[in-house]
């Protein structure tokens, strides 16, 4: 076995971490991993889920929803808060609506993509 403090072996070390880093980054590490679930990927297709919006933060592009399941996200009913990808969707809603939106994992941020007034 070759000391560590050879190139090659160092070289061999470094890139077996680089290769295993988005592996570990992708293995459901994190929130979701606390339940027991994978870290699902964003779905272009999201389906609209229902919720009750609790909180609009229109300054920090933020919307807080109590919200049923997240199928695409593999998550259990919850309140959380969640980014806007327009936050112009924010001036249609306020504290109390009813929503139905869909949610997806943007560049590792939790966001509401579609948002409409539940009738």
């Amino acid at each position: 076995m070759m000391p560590l403090t050879c190139p090659l072996a160092t070289f061999a070390l470094l890139a077996t971490l680089a290769a295993a880093g988005p592996a570990f980054a992708m293995s459901g590490h994190g929130h979701d991993a606390a339940h027991g679930a994978a870290m699902p990927v964003a779905d272009a297709k999201a389906p609209l889920s229902e919720g009750t919006v609790k909180k609009v933060d229109k300054a920090a592009g933020k919307i807080t929803i109590s919200h049923g399941p997240l199928e695409n996200l593999g998550m259990p009913p919850m309140t959380m808060t969640f980014r806007a990808t327009d936050p112009s969707m924010l001036d249609a809603v306020r504290e109390g609506d009813r929503i139905r939106f869909a949610a997806q994992r943007v560049d590792g941020v939790f966001t509401v993509t579609k948002l409409e007034i539940a009738k």
